[in-house]
């Protein structure tokens, strides 16, 4: 299986990261992507950019070096509510929006119990901007596969497969295997990223091509391995962007 976007990146607008838009368009070109969606923290991430910085994606070309840019961020979770740090205002104008917990939004963070953080995810779901489910493997917000994915299946959101949260963060890639076969059980489509943080990694996802592989997960589930069905999904939402 090979990967015709990733959907999940970041620039040096957020300042964890160290490449610029165009270097991770370069490095999506030379891998043969079609499209790259620019994903950077929403404000309520210690090291966001600022608030211009989503008002103004309009300024990018639609297509650098022959890829799509798709103007996105990665929304905050702020509360086991479902509640995002993102305002309507600004939902409205992006075209992809991934909703991931981190542990930065909680004063003194202790890891909260399955049920708890599943609730959260399902109250997530009831908002219609929200496209993915972002890395929902750490150990940090443990939650109740079978549930949570049937409530992924009920509201359409796709779930993301991070390579960079199941080599890096505690506790992925073992929750990765249970998370992908309740996917498989449901019929629940998954999208592959990388969570590029530099440009080399931009649109590699070795290892979690390989546990889709090991689990003989069905490649029609995963809407980034063909651009036509991923365009389609976005264009549903956004019929006046030129893709």
């Amino acid at each position: 299986m090979k990967l015709a976007a990733d959907m999940h990146t970041h620039t040096v607008a957020s300042t964890h990261a160290y490449s610029t838009i165009t270097e991770n368009c370069r490095a999506a070109a030379e891998l043969g992507l079609r499209a790259l969606a620019i994903t950077d923290h929403y404000l309520a991430m210690p090291d966001s950019p600022h608030e211009w910085h989503f008002k103004n994606l309009r300024a990018l070309p639609r297509s650098i070096m022959g890829v799509d840019v798709i103007r996105g961020a990665e929304v905050n979770i702020i509360d086991y509510e479902g509640r995002i740090d993102a305002p309507e205002s600004i939902l409205r104008e992006l075209e992809w929006v991934v909703a991931s917990y981190h542990r930065y939004m909680f004063p003194d963070f202790k890891p909260a119990d399955p049920e708890t953080v599943t609730k959260g995810y399902i109250k997530l779901c009831r908002n219609p901007y929200v496209d993915v489910i972002g890395h929902p493997t750490t150990d940090l917000f443990p939650i109740d596969y079978e549930e949570a994915v049937k409530a992924f299946k009920e509201y359409d959101k796709l779930v993301e497969v991070n390579e960079s949260s199941i080599l890096n963060k505690k506790g992925s890639s073992k929750n990765i295997v249970p998370l992908l076969l309740a996917c498989k059980k449901y019929g629940v489509r998954v999208v592959v990223d990388s969570d590029a943080h530099f440009w080399s990694a931009v649109g590699n996802a070795p290892t979690s091509l390989r546990i889709l592989s090991e689990l003989d997960f069905p490649e029609e589930l995963v809407v980034n391995a063909c651009w036509e069905s991923l365009r389609e999904r976005i264009l549903a939402k956004h019929p006046n962007i030129s893709l």
